[in-house]
């Protein structure tokens, strides 16, 4: 089992943009799809983007052509690039590990990392 830390999160203005990172702590990281979640304040948490073990990366339609996962398998490590990034962007950005399989729910996920906090004023 991995553990995961995030971090990159901050405050910035609509047009900017932020990198994300997520570091797993544990063995085997290359046997696991990675994904980013996010929760606004009082919705439910929506799966933004995942990527397999081989690289290949799929994302939810409001982020298609302006994020892009990524993944260091030799540095243990899950990015998130946003650019372009709009004041609806906000929310708590989650990474989350599933072993071997992919999927786009956030039940079907059982490591999780603490969240950081993006924030996009207009």
């Amino acid at each position: 089992q991995v553990q995961l830390v995030e971090s990159g999160g901050g405050l910035v203005q609509a047009g900017a943009s932020l990198r994300l990172s997520c570091a797993a702590d544990g063995r085997s990281f290359s046997d696991y799809v990675m994904a980013w979640f996010r929760q606004a304040p009082g919705k439910e948490r929506d799966f933004v983007a995942h990527i397999e073990r081989g690289g290949f990366g799929t994302y939810a339609d409001p982020v298609k052509g302006r994020f892009t996962i990524s993944r260091d398998n030799a540095k243990n490590t899950v990015y998130l690039q946003m650019n372009s990034l709009k004041p609806e962007d906000t929310a708590v950005y989650y990474c989350a590990a599933r072993r071997y399989l992919r999927s786009i729910r956030p039940d079907e996920y059982a490591t999780w990392g603490q969240g950081t906090q993006v924030t996009v004023s207009s």
